[in-house]
């Protein structure tokens, strides 16, 4: 595929945070853009604000023209993701047509041919670490173009252009989609079992991982965590282990942020501040800390980009934040991320009443974790569970959120649904929230801001 011979998109799951970079990205380049998702989100308004029209109803005689022609059209690229069930009748529609669908990962690859590439890639970790890595890029004035895993709150967007050759995009494990990409920088966040669905066990995950960090360009660099099962040698990094090649030493807390020394065998910078909460986070800045460096950054124009790092939307987003009452929302959900989430919150907060509300996502990483996201949410005060957000997914007898729920070990539990959640807190005596899930819990934070204010 040549993308200067493409002149019109079509992507089947426009919604999605990846998906819509790449609309974006072929809207920027002149192209007539389109595309269908389930349903109507705060991202898909923008999209259709932005010119770019959007179907929610998966019928063919929805399919907009010029795309919905009954014969290939050598002008027109039509993009799908994974996430799409397979019996969709607009993505079979394009195969009955006999259109070669590229998946949406296989875009980014051909996309970032020939640049200067720096992946992020990792279980969790990575979206955060791509975005402060693009905004250290950014802020310098070193630049870069930038495909985000989320929205960046420093640019509200999940799509950054840059005038050089440099790419920043979040590598994505699920259905091996990062083995598209050929960086010339990678980096390794964790590799925690997930996706058991895609990869059966943890040893083919990390045959993966192991897979991506072979595609290092010759002269390329590898960073990853501390004691990641990897077979390439690399860069490693920590905030924990005084052996680490890269590492925050003297962290502290004041006022409510973060501060820390950079120290390599060959480097300390004293005294950064990070413009993001959590432990976790420090950890993150690292990495871009270390990219940056790297690219030959000065340490000054580095403080000064840490700083000023505002976060990613819906990544240990404040919504509510005053004396008597703090709101967090976050996408966690893997267990590793929602104990580093309440960790941090329990960090800032110490001897505070927290509420959290939780939305499971997939049946299948329900069923492979559920020990494990109880004992999460058992760090909790309070808890509100709601049911499992299937996504791609059906049903599996026997998996269902109260399975959670049994497990958790405090007293003060309840499972809800999405219709009266917001009424459910409202009685509560609230002094930390934390809204937690990568389903659509998002669509209530609005709805809880609201009542809480």
């Amino acid at each position: 595929m040549k993308l200067e011979s493409i002149s019109k998109v079509y992507l089947i799951g426009i919604g999605g945070i990846g998906m819509s970079g790449l609309a974006r990205w072929f809207k920027h380049r002149g192209c007539t853009v389109a595309g269908y998702d389930r349903t109507e989100t705060p991202l898909t308004k923008e999209l259709v604000s932005e010119g770019i029209p959007v179907t929610y109803i998966d019928e063919v005689n929805n399919i907009t023209a010029p795309f919905n022609e009954n014969a290939v059209s050598e002008d027109i690229l039509i993009i799908y993701t994974p996430a799409i069930p397979k019996d969709s009748p607009i993505l079979n529609h394009f195969k009955n047509v006999g259109y070669d669908l590229k998946k949406r990962s296989q875009v980014l690859g051909i996309i970032s041919q020939g640049s200067f590439c720096i992946a992020v890639a990792g279980t969790h970790g990575k979206t955060t670490t791509s975005t402060i890595i693009a905004h250290v890029l950014k802020d310098t004035g070193y630049d870069c173009s930038a495909f985000l895993g989320g929205i960046s709150s420093n640019y509200n967007t999940n799509l950054l252009l840059g005038e050089n050759n440099v790419m920043v995009v979040e590598a994505d494990e699920f259905d091996r989609s990062f083995l598209t990409l050929h960086p010339d920088i990678a980096v390794i966040t964790s590799m925690d079992a997930d996706h058991l669905d895609i990869y059966g066990d943890a040893s083919h995950l990390h045959e993966s991982f192991n897979l991506f960090a072979s595609q290092l360009s010759e002269n390329g660099l590898l960073i990853h965590k501390k004691e990641l099962p990897l077979q390439r040698k690399g860069v490693s990094y920590t905030v924990n282990s005084s052996d680490a090649d890269v590492r925050a030493e003297n962290i502290r807390i004041e006022n409510g942020n973060y501060y820390y020394d950079y120290v390599s065998a060959d480097k300390i910078i004293k005294d950064l501040s990070l413009g993001l909460p959590g432990l976790h986070n420090v950890e993150n800045s690292v990495v871009a800390v270390r990219v940056a460096l790297e690219l030959k950054i000065d340490d000054d124009k580095i403080r000064k980009a840490l700083a000023s790092f505002r976060g990613v939307k819906r990544r240990f987003e404040y919504i509510v934040k005053s004396e008597n009452l703090v709101y967090i929302d976050d996408y966690a959900h893997h267990p590793e991320e929602l104990n580093a989430c309440l960790n941090s919150v329990r960090q800032l907060y110490p001897g505070k009443k927290l509420t959290v509300a939780f939305q499971p996502h997939l049946f299948t990483r329900t069923r492979d974790f559920a020990s494990e996201f109880a004992a999460s949410l058992s760090k909790a005060d309070e808890l509100f569970l709601l049911e499992i957000y299937p996504a791609r997914e059906l049903p599996i007898e026997g998996v269902n959120s109260q399975m959670v729920l049994d497990m958790v070990t405090i007293n003060n539990k309840h499972l809800c649904s999405k219709t009266n959640l917001v009424d459910l807190i409202n009685k509560e005596d609230i002094e930390v929230l934390v809204t937690v899930g990568a389903g659509d819990i998002d669509t209530l934070v609005e709805p809880l801001k609201l009542k809480l204010s």
